[in-house]
C-alpha cells in the first residue's frame, strides 16, 4: 500500500482508505475545501446555485483524468453556461487570486486537470453547442463541451466529418488545448492544422478571438498566428470556449488492410515507401508482437503475433484501386504478409475498434494492474532504431509494455502495465520512461507527439527546447496571466 499526501494553499488535507477495483486498498487524498462561504455565493451569484459545488465526491472527480498521476481536487467545481459566464467566473477567481482549471472530458493522459494548487475547477461540459456550420466552406464552430463523436454524428447528413480521432471521445476544446491528433494524422494532421480560430477567457476575464472575431479563412498571413499559441497550452494561458475547426468531405469509399512483418525494420521501411510513393493514407499504424498478441486475445483476433501493420485508405473506387495496388507491391517487397482486408464498414469497425481497444488489452495482460501510455515521437527514419533499442530495454528490465504507434508520424507508445503497490516496479518504470524520453530527444525527436506535458514531462521539456525558448514561454506566460492563475504548475 502507498500513502498520497496533496497540499494545497487554500485546502485541509487528510488521508483515506480507497479501495481499488481488484480489491486492494490504497490510500489516496481527500481534500475539505476552505474557500469562505463569501467567495463561494459569488460564484453562485454568476452560475446559480446549481452551477457550483463544494462536495468532496465531485471535486474529486475533477481533480483525475485518465492518467496515473495523484487526483488533486480543487475546492471548488463550476459549470459555466456561456462564454459571459466563463468571463464572469474569472473576474471573481482573478479578484480572490483563485486558480483556474478548465476541464472538458477528463479523458487526459498527463494530470492536466489536477488542482496542484487548489483552486475553481470550470467544467465546461454545459456549453454543448454546435453554433456555425458553413458546409459549402468546409468549417464549423463549437462550444467547449461538444465532443468528436457528437460532432461527427451533427454532420452525418452533410457529407462532411471531422477526422481528427484520438481514440478517446474528448471535447474538441480539450483536444485543441493538447494538440490532441492520433490514427488519421498522417492524412488530415493533427488539432494544430486544423484550427482556424479560437474564442479564449483570460485569467482576469478578458474575452478575445485569436484570429479576429467571426474570422474563418482557410489561411492567413495576418500578424502574430495567435490560434497555434494557445493550442497545446493545455490550459495555462486561458480557457478556450469555442473552437471553429476544418471539415473534410467525406470519402466515397473506404478499405482497410492487416499486414504482417518480420521484423519492425520491414514494417518501418513500408511506411516510409509508402509515404514516399506519395500515396495518400489515411491511416497507417504499427503493432508490436507483443501488443498484436494482446489484441487478439482481448478482441478475438487471430493475427500473426509479429510486427503488423493496420492500413486504410481513403478516395473514390477507382483511386482506392491503385492505392491498394502500390501499397500491396511495396509491403511484398518488404517481406510483408498479403493484406488480410476489412471493406465493409462493420469490418472495418471492428479492426479499429481493436486498435483503439489496445489500451484496454494491454491491461488485460495483467488484470488488477495500472496503465501508463508513453509518447514520444522520432523521425521517421529513427523509428527502427528507437523501436528496437525501447523492446531490447523492456526485456532486460522485466518490464511488460506493449508498443502500438502512429507509425506515419513517427510517434509510438509504450502502454506500460504495472503494478503500483510494488515500488521496485514503478521505479523501474520510472527509469524507463524517462530513459526512453532521452533516447527520442537524442534522435532529434520529442518527448510527447500527442499527450501534452502536463505535470510529469516540464522536466523534459526544458532539456527539449532549451533554456533560451523556455524563457520566451515564460514571459509569454507572465504576459498573459501575470499571477500564474492558469492551471498552475502544469507545462512550465
Amino acid at each position: 500500500m502507498t500513502s498520497i499526501w496533496l497540499s494545497s494553499a487554500s485546502a485541509t488535507v487528510r488521508r483515506v482508505v480507497l479501495p481499488l477495483r481488484n480489491g486492494r486498498k490504497s490510500y489516496s487524498a481527500k481534500v475539505e475545501s476552505r474557500l469562505s462561504e463569501r467567495v463561494v455565493e459569488s460564484l453562485r451569484a454568476v452560475t446559480g446555485k446549481d452551477g457550483v459545488s463544494v462536495g468532496s465526491a465531485v471535486r474529486e472527480q475533477h481533480g483525475r483524468d485518465e492518467s496515473v498521476h495523484s487526483c488533486r481536487p480543487p475546492d471548488v467545481v463550476v459549470w459555466p453556461r456561456s462564454v459571459e459566464e466563463v468571463s464572469a467566473l474569472a473576474k471573481v477567481c482573478h479578484r480572490h487570486r483563485l486558480p483556474i482549471i478548465p476541464f472538458g472530458t477528463g479523458t487526459g493522459l498527463e494530470g492536466g486537470v489536477g488542482a496542484v494548487k487548489g483552486g475553481v475547477s470550470f467544467d465546461l461540459r454545459k456549453m454543448e453547442s454546435i453554433l456555425d456550420l458553413h458546409q459549402e466552406d468546409f468549417d464549423v464552430t463549437v462550444e467547449p463541451g461538444v465532443t468528436r463523436t457528437a460532432l461527427n454524428s451533427y454532420l452525418r447528413d452533410s457529407g462532411l466529418w471531422f477526422p481528427v480521432d484520438p481514440g478517446a471521445d474528448a471535447s474538441l476544446c480539450g483536444m485543441a488545448a493538447t494538440s490532441a491528433s492520433g490514427t488519421n494524422a498522417v492524412r488530415y494532421g493533427t488539432m494544430r492544422e486544423n484550427v482556424l480560430n479560437l474564442e479564449v477567457v483570460l485569467a482576469d476575464g478578458t474575452v478575445f478571438h485569436t484570429a479576429g472575431k467571426g474570422r474563418r479563412p482557410r489561411k492567413t498571413s495576418a500578424g502574430y498566428n495567435l490560434t497555434n499559441l494557445f493550442v497545446g497550452s493545455e490550459g495555462t494561458l486561458g480557457i478556450l470556449t469555442k473552437t471553429t475547426l476544418r471539415l473534410y468531405g467525406i470519402p466515397e469509399a473506404m478499405v482497410s488492410a492487416v499486414c504482417s512483418f518480420p521484423s519492425v525494420q520491414t514494417a518501418v521501411d513500408s511506411t516510409v515507401q509508402i509515404l514516399q510513393c506519395g500515396i495518400p493514407i489515411a491511416r497507417i499504424e504499427f503493432l508490436d508482437d507483443v501488443m498484436i498478441d494482446a489484441c487478439n486475445r482481448y478482441s478475438n483476433l487471430s493475427y500473426p503475433v509479429s510486427p503488423t501493420l493496420f492500413l486504410e485508405f481513403h478516395g473514390s473506387e477507382k483511386s482506392l484501386e491503385e492505392q491498394v495496388s502500390m501499397a500491396e507491391e511495396i509491403t511484398k517487397a518488404n517481406s510483408g504478409s498479403d493484406f488480410n482486408w476489412a471493406r465493409d464498414p462493420e469490418t472495418r469497425g471492428r479492426l479499429w475498434k481493436a486498435r483503439h481497444d489496445a489500451w484496454y488489452a494491454a491491461l488485460a495482460l495483467r488484470p488488477g494492474c495500472k496503465a501508463y501510455s508513453t509518447d514520444v515521437c522520432v523521425p521517421l527514419s529513427r523509428l527502427p532504431r528507437i523501436i528496437v533499442e525501447t523492446k531490447e530495454d523492456l526485456t532486460t528490465n522485466n518490464l511488460t509494455g506493449p508498443i502500438a504507434g502512429h507509425v506515419g508520424d513517427g510517434n509510438f507508445h509504450c502502454l506500460m502495465v504495472l503494478d503500483p503497490d510494488d515500488p521496485a516496479e514503478v521505479q523501474r518504470v520510472h527509469e524507463f520512461t524517462d530513459r526512453l524520453a532521452r533516447r527520442a530527444l537524442a534522435l532529434d525527436g520529442t518527448c510527447t507527439g500527442e499527450h501534452g506535458v502536463g505535470l510529469g514531462k516540464r522536466g523534459l521539456l526544458r532539456e527539449e527546447l532549451g533554456p533560451q525558448a523556455m524563457g520566451v514561454m515564460e514571459r509569454l506566460k507572465a504576459s498573459l496571466d501575470p499571477i500564474n492563475l492558469m492551471n498552475p504548475g502544469k507545462v512550465l
